[in-house]
């Protein structure tokens, strides 16, 4: 079983709780850092521990939500040990995985239907990485 780290700012909320929703229905364990309704909030400060929460491996994965995506995906991946993915599409989803090892999807609420996005979640949480060449090309990212 693994656990999932998960945070939005107040434009993710909604599909946040969807998404907490979906994880509760298929036994997932998650840590839901909020925000824990749709006041206006600064994406870094839900970001940060979620990725903080992943880096150390206290989550095998994370979930980040924000209007674009964008914000939340560039924050998350300030943290060294962190590959975050901004996904939109299954396919996006799945190769973040199979070829990046992703262990955080950001995903734009604002711009992505809500059965698109738990799909995307579904397929994220249960791709497992494929290594072989990709793991020389994954240790090349840290600087």
């Amino acid at each position: 079983m693994k656990e999932i780290a998960i945070g939005s700012d107040h434009a993710g909320f909604k599909l946040k709780e969807i998404v907490i929703k979906f994880l509760l229905k298929k036994g997932i364990d998650f840590k839901d850092f909020g925000p824990f309704s749709e006041e206006r909030v600064d994406y870094p400060d839900f970001a940060h521990p979620v990725a903080k929460m992943v880096e150390e491996k206290e989550a095998n994965l994370g979930i980040l939500i924000c209007g674009s995506g964008n914000g939340i995906n560039m924050t998350a991946n300030k943290h060294k040990e962190i590959r975050s993915a901004l996904c939109w599409q299954e396919d996006i989803a799945e190769m973040a995985r199979l070829h990046n090892d992703a262990n955080i999807i950001a995903l734009p609420a604002r711009y992505i239907k809500e059965e698109v996005a738990l799909r995307c979640v579904d397929i994220f949480i249960n791709t497992d990485f494929e290594g072989g060449r990709h793991a020389e090309r994954i240790k090349k990212i840290s600087c």
